[in-house]
């Protein structure tokens, strides 16, 4: 099982790249690809992992797995940045590897994040996401990639339904949560974090009854939104993601919860200024250029 962060952009990478040393005996279940690529380690620095047949199904035949980027200060900006994420968590480091397609670097314009405890990061995305909007927006695609992390550690999400909307929703939360936080991204000023999330947000999608559904843009503004805000808070995983259901039922049953968080009766009256704010994000009628504008 695995999560991606910009499923829409990136479908049906499948290939086969045999390499000499490797076992052709690979199966095709893309769980089984994970567990039998768990146990291979890069050796010196800049290496190329190993990989048996793929680096898995939802990359190109062509792509390979690395420890760096295209120079030192980028890899030493994602590397620290995975640090801190996790330490936010209370955790330690995911492994964190970047996917390189050398005869065709837009195929690795994708960032996933596997049950197995791995996150690959494509180049494509890492360059286009700094060009356009610089390191923050990395750092909050990670984020959110790590927010999947937690999900398969701790659980999470609470909250089902028959689409991925819960789980990528949440992800969205946790991002926007680890940019607020002053153990985190420590960005206080939410227009930063919201010019960086109108990158990102571009895959939202309005394919409600599909199973990969990612949820509105919207919605995933919202969602952004209310793990800011939350922001405020010191929390754990598991607290975040009561708090942020208790609150965002509304995006997923169509009616904001009012009743009062007896659970968490601080946040519930800081919150309970933003409710109404958080509904019009989420419907829309605060659009993408209002939404850059919250404070």
């Amino acid at each position: 099982m695995k999560k991606n962060f910009l499923i829409p952009i990136l479908l049906g990478a499948t290939a086969a790249l045999s390499l000499s040393a490797c076992n052709d005996d690979i199966s095709e279940n893309p769980l089984q690809q994970e567990q039998q690529t768990d146990n291979l380690k890069i050796d010196q620095p800049n290496a190329l992992e190993k990989v048996c047949y793929y680096v898995d199904q939802y990359w190109s035949s062509n792509s390979v797995l690395t420890t760096s980027l295209q120079n030192s200060a980028d890899t030493s900006f994602m590397n620290s940045q995975m640090t801190k994420i996790a330490s936010l968590w209370g955790r330690s480091n995911p492994t964190l590897r970047f996917v390189n397609d050398p005869s065709n670097f837009n195929s690795t314009y994708n960032a996933i994040s596997y049950s197995t405890g791995k996150i690959y990061y494509g180049y494509a995305i890492y360059y286009d996401a700094k060009n356009k909007g610089g390191d923050i927006v990395n750092a909050m695609i990670l984020a959110h990639e790590y927010g999947h992390q937690l999900q398969y550690i701790f659980g999470l999400p609470s909250v089902s339904e028959s689409t991925a909307r819960p789980n990528e929703l949440e992800a969205d939360g946790f991002a926007g949560y680890y940019l607020r936080r002053p153990n985190g991204y420590n960005q206080t000023s939410f227009a930063q974090i919201a010019a960086a999330y109108e990158f990102a947000q571009s895959i939202g999608d309005y394919q409600t009854t599909s199973s990969g559904h990612h949820g509105t843009p919207p919605q995933r503004r919202s969602a952004v939104r209310l793990g800011f805000l939350l922001g405020q808070y010191d929390l754990t995983a598991s607290a975040f993601d009561y708090n942020f259901f208790y609150y965002y039922q509304g995006v997923l049953n169509g009616a904001y919860k009012m009743g009062k968080n007896t659970q968490y009766p601080e946040i519930d009256a800081y919150m309970s200024q933003y409710m109404d704010e958080l509904r019009k994000i989420q419907s829309g009628e605060i659009s993408g250029e209002e939404f850059k504008e919250l404070k």
